[in-house]
């Protein structure tokens, strides 16, 4: 069974019933390695041809879909046909000259990219593989269509008849169809997979992974004059079928750490923004206030911010009560609590209005308390009812109501979310390497142990490595936490050398206090870093090109080319619970996507449990 983006649940709505009855044919009968896509905007000009279908080996087909019966065609030539749709007459471009039209678009995109096309010999500069274009018919037999001569406007070879995609057509027979489009003399190779997301990567800007740079990628449309990247990372098949497929209602994805799931969020808000550049804003919110900063500048950076609304939780609830004249909790012991308070009241007295935003879309999700959710459902618009929840049971490190004990008594419709059977599980995690998440499973071993719920519980998902490669965790022993700043230090500006900006490296600790012992180093050695000791406080900024200094539970949500983690010969303490802190060690080992760099000084602690042959002396 092909892969068809978005799923047809999804776009079934907006279809002819032509183009249902296609999406239905495609699906069922072609293999499972075809990828299809249904009036998704494609390459640089973002043109929207109906139908885009790409194999391996057979190559690239842009396929347009007329619902036309032989009694709208009025006259019909190789360039224009009149057409009567509801006895009004129009003229229109041949369907297979626009259908060449799109194909066009999408080979002078791909033609850009060195890796696409010959090097040299008589093809030099052509596509490594097949493309064609192609016309189908879905309320016009073969029969109709040569007795009325339309055989004279569009070669018959490319057309598909409507008694040619019945339900019982023999599938070999189906694809035989769509492949005779093809010239008999454009010949190609197998495309890679490397190849395949280059294709994607080119066509499909919004699929794009960002570089370490940037929590999203800032660049959606190609430039026809910049070079193209060596490497070219897109979410992968069921990442993008995700992404396309959300729609209105309430959603939760589950999802291991590394998984894409902010990265669908990123897209899911760009995707309503667009769509309405006018009404009620969207909002993200998440508990961190790094992460909201990181997600408020890329939405800056893409021109969206005045409709996406990126807020911590708190500060939101805050804005809120001013912006409604209502009087902020004392400072001191509760002020958060007390904060959140204040709003549910005011909410519930109707002093502050409900459905202020078209959607909200809630990023780490485990971080937020049962009445949370309450108050923040209560702010959709119920004309949209447009929630998406992110979540992650094993990044639960503040042991909300969620966590084991309460996980019983917690379910979403008790909070008001409503999304039983439109709930999903991403389980591959991305963005670590396997030696950094074999890293991680030391300490976490236990907690990834996956726990099965039904789809309005919270199941713990044990993530699987996506198989990446890279350099081994230098777990480094030294004799005091001085010494670890010193090696981490060292350890970074060597990190520079090899090619990584500032801006890609973060520290990581577990506490406040360690903060400035770990600066002193930086300092001392010039180097550019910034420290984020809490909310509000300082400068901090996300996207400058500066080491990053913070705790282990300001990263959640983040990420970084390089992480170092101190002090973890000093975890846990002996009045914190084991298993909190194996949470808190996991979440920030994987916030490293190419390079982690772990500290230990003490005989005790996690250290312990690092293998003695991974333990580098210094």
């Amino acid at each position: 069974m092909a892969t068809l983006i978005p799923a047809l649940s999804a776009c079934v709505a907006r279809m002819t019933s032509g183009e249902r009855r296609l999406a239905e044919r495609l699906e069922a009968k072609l293999d499972a390695d075809y990828l299809l896509w249904f009036d998704v905007p494609v390459g640089p000009r973002q043109s929207h041809p109906d139908f885009v279908v790409l194999h391996p080996r057979r190559g690239l087909l842009v396929l347009e879909v007329k619902d036309w019966r032989l009694a709208t065609i009025a006259r019909a030539d190789k360039s224009t046909w009149d057409i009567l749709p509801g006895g009004e007459p129009k003229t229109v471009d041949n369907p297979a000259e626009q259908a060449r039209h799109y194909a066009l678009q999408v080979v002078d995109a791909l033609k850009r990219d060195p890796q696409l096309v010959h090097a040299d010999g008589r093809h030099q500069g052509k596509l490594r593989f097949p493309w064609s274009h192609g016309v189908v018919l879905s309320h016009i037999t073969r029969k109709q269509f040569t007795d009325a001569g339309l055989d004279q406007a569009i070669a018959p070879h490319r057309v598909v008849c409507s008694d040619e995609m019945t339900e019982g057509v023999d599938p070999e027979e189906f694809q035989s169809r769509l492949w005779d489009m093809f010239p008999y003399d454009m010949l190609g190779g197998v495309l890679s997979l490397p190849q395949i997301d280059r294709v994607r990567w080119i066509l499909f800007p919004e699929v794009r992974v960002p570089t370490q740079a940037g929590l999203f990628d800032t660049e959606n449309t190609a430039d026809d004059d910049a070079d193209l990247p060596g490497i070219m990372r897109v979410m992968d098949i069921q990442q993008e079928q995700l992404a396309r497929s959300l729609g209105d209602g309430h959603r939760v994805i589950h999802g291991v750490a590394g998984s894409g799931k902010t990265m669908i969020l990123g897209y899911r808000a760009e995707y309503l923004a667009r769509a309405a550049t006018e009404g009620k804003p969207v909002l993200v919110l998440c508990y961190n206030e790094p992460l909201a900063g990181k997600l408020a500048a890329a939405m800056e950076a893409k021109g969206i911010a005045d409709r996406v609304h990126a807020r911590h939780f708190h500060k939101w609830c805050r804005d809120q009560l001013l912006a409604y004249g209502q009087s902020l909790p004392q400072d001191g012991t509760g002020f958060s609590d007390e904060l959140v308070d204040k709003l549910i009241r005011a909410v519930d007295r109707k002093q502050i209005p409900a459905g202020q935003y078209r959607a909200i879309l809630i990023d780490e999700g485990h971080d937020f308390k049962p009445a949370w959710f309450k108050l923040v459902t209560q702010m959709v618009d119920p004309l949209t009812n447009s929630l998406l929840v992110l979540y992650d049971d094993a990044q639960n490190i503040y042991e909300r109501a969620t966590s084991r004990d309460d996980r019983k008594q917690f379910s979403f419709k008790s909070v008001g979310i409503q999304a039983q059977g439109r709930t999903t599980v991403l389980k591959i995690n991305y963005r670590n390497t396997q030696q950094i998440l074999q890293t991680a499973s030391l300490i976490a071993a236990e907690l990834l142990s996956a726990q099965d719920m039904d789809d309005d519980g919270i199941p713990l998902v044990r993530p699987v490595s996506c198989g990446r490669e890279g350099p081994a965790p230098q777990i480094i022993r030294l004799p005091s936490l001085r010494d670890e700043a010193s090696a981490i230090a060292d350890q970074l500006s060597a990190a520079h050398q090899e090619g990584h900006a500032w801006g890609d490296m973060a520290v990581f600790c577990r506490h406040h206090w360690m903060l400035d012992e770990l600066a002193r180093p930086l300092k001392m050695r010039q180097l550019p870093y910034q420290v984020r000791r809490g909310t509000g406080t300082g400068n901090f900024n996300p996207r400058a090109d500066s080491i990053k200094l913070m705790t282990m539970h300001a990263s959640k949500g983040l990420e970084f080319a390089v992480v170092a983690l101190p002090g973890i010969g000093q975890m846990p303490m002996r009045s914190a619970d084991e298993r909190s802190e194996a949470r808190l060690f996991y979440v920030a080992a994987t916030r490293a996507t190419h390079r982690l760099v772990v500290t230990v000084s003490g005989q005790g602690g996690f250290g312990q449990r690092l293998a003695p042959a991974d333990l580098q002396s210094f």
